[in-house]
């Protein structure tokens, strides 16, 4: 390493020995950058040295190691072990300070690393809880419903509206929601409303002609184009071992729920049609929550490192959504099996049935249990955004396919209202331990440059 040596005078003040500058530090512990402003100066024990100087300028004072150096000259000189200081601070203690202080960033920012996955685990976990609650529960409501499941579907999709621009009205008079939120560009919720009002349209058609059995099974294909088009737009990639723990998920819930139940024949014998077209529908789905991660990517660089409140998102899907259904409602009632004519009778005896007002018979448990079920229906699509926002669309949607095996479980049990509880597929507990090996496979893979978390870049929707 070379040096160089001058003699320094200034005033009355001069330095006789040389005093060396290092082009290179050592390491921190060997070196400390000093900034010598004008008419500052620096003081050792044997002389002072005054600099003046027009403009800033950038000091290496070497620390009292007895270090040896090479000087241009090839002459070796001991460096004499000297204590530094800018005004009333020494050097040592000022590469002190700036080792704590690079210390305490690591240790923040691995304790903002650790809450960070416990908030995703628990977020996860009641995405589960509901998820599983969601699904029971929907069976329960057709219970008193069994006849008006197309009223039971336009009542949540429209309910759903005023509810969130009820907590929306809220969250905006308590200053959660601010203006510059709302002022947000509204063309993305356009296009998920258009998104998951063709979803439920395709869903209800393929659902009309499919048997109960197939539906779970299909519906795997969601997790596939969430991650086909994660990498598309978000430009995410998976590693193999993520690839394989999504792989078996989808495996698991598919011993799951088709073992016994003579799934592929019912497939078989609707016809690969009516098959493409339910996974199509799950295509549209899947296309709305990357479209909804996206919108939460876009809106933290337009507020400035904020994150939109995702009531703001919940509201203005729901209702665009529910435009699209509107204007869907002749097709959607043809699919249930109901002419367009007799819609308006078909609503007002579902009203009465949900009601259990009338001479209706068969709607025992109404409202109770069609109220729990949207209740909790909104519970789950809430917690659903909300580990959306703080995750990913394919870490929700495998909390949400974790709540499949959970719920097939669930309607073994002797819950109200059912009667005689279904038996247990035969390759449950096989679909079940091949499913959880796949999560753990997938939440295990080491972060890195592939971390499927990192989004950064896509083609934002304006």
């Amino acid at each position: 390493m070379s040096s160089w040596s001058r003699r320094f005078s200034a005033d009355t003040a001069s330095f006789g020995g040389p005093f060396r500058l290092r082009q290179q530090p050592r390491s921190l512990a060997e070196v400390s950058h000093l900034g010598i402003y004008r008419n500052g100066y620096l003081r050792s024990g044997c002389g002072c040295v005054i600099l003046r100087a027009p403009k800033h300028r950038r000091l290496e004072a070497v620390a009292p190691s007895g270090a040896w150096d090479r000087s241009d000259s090839r002459e070796e000189d001991r460096v004499k072990p000297c204590s530094y200081a800018v005004g009333d601070q020494r050097v040592e203690d000022l590469a002190k300070r700036n080792s704590g202080e690079i210390l305490d960033n690591i240790r923040a920012e691995k304790l903002r690393r650790s809450n960070r996955t416990v908030e995703i685990v628990v977020a996860a976990a009641l995405t589960v809880i509901f998820g599983v609650a969601n699904r029971v529960l929907y069976k329960l409501a057709l219970i008193p419903l069994k006849h008006y499941p197309f009223f039971l579907a336009q009542l949540a999709t429209f309910g759903y509206v005023i509810v969130y621009f009820s907590i929306l009205y809220i969250r905006y008079h308590a200053g959660i929601v601010t203006d510059e939120m709302l002022s947000t560009p509204k063309a993305p919720y356009i296009v998920a409303g258009l998104l998951e009002a063709l979803g439920a349209a395709t869903g209800m058609a393929a659902a009309a002609i499919l048997s109960g059995a197939s539906i779970p099974v299909l519906s795997q294909t969601f997790l596939v184009w969430q991650i086909l088009l994660s990498t598309i737009f978000l430009g995410r990639r998976y590693k193999t071992s993520q690839l394989l723990g999504c792989f078996l998920v989808t495996i698991g819930v598919i011993i799951t729920v088709a073992s016994g139940s003579n799934a592929g024949h019912s497939l078989k014998e609707a016809g690969i049609f009516w098959s493409l077209l339910m996974i199509i529908s799950f295509l549209f789905q899947a296309a709305d929550t990357v479209l909804k991660e996206i919108i939460f990517l876009d809106a933290s660089r337009q507020l400035k490192g904020r994150t939109i409140d995702l009531f703001v998102v919940n509201s203005f899907g729901s209702a665009f959504q529910a435009v699209f259904v509107l204007a869907l409602l002749p097709f959607l009632s043809k699919l249930w099996g109901i002419p367009f004519a007799q819609l308006p009778s078909y609503l007002r005896d579902g009203t009465a049935c949900f009601l259990n007002y009338g001479s209706l018979s068969g709607c025992d448990g109404a409202p109770l249990l069609p109220l729990l079920f949207i209740l909790v229906n909104i519970g789950f699509n809430i917690s659903l955004l909300h580990l959306l926002k703080i995750s990913s669309a394919v870490v929700s949607s495998l909390a949400s396919t974790f709540s499949v095996p959970i719920s097939v479980y669930m309607f073994t049990l002797p819950l109200p209202y059912i009667g005689v509880a279904s038996a247990l597929p035969s390759g449950f507990v096989a679909g079940a331990v091949i499913l959880v090996l796949g999560l753990l496979i997938y939440a295990w893979t080491p972060s890195g440059s592939s971390d499927t978390n990192s989004a950064t870049s896509h083609v934002p929707i304006t």
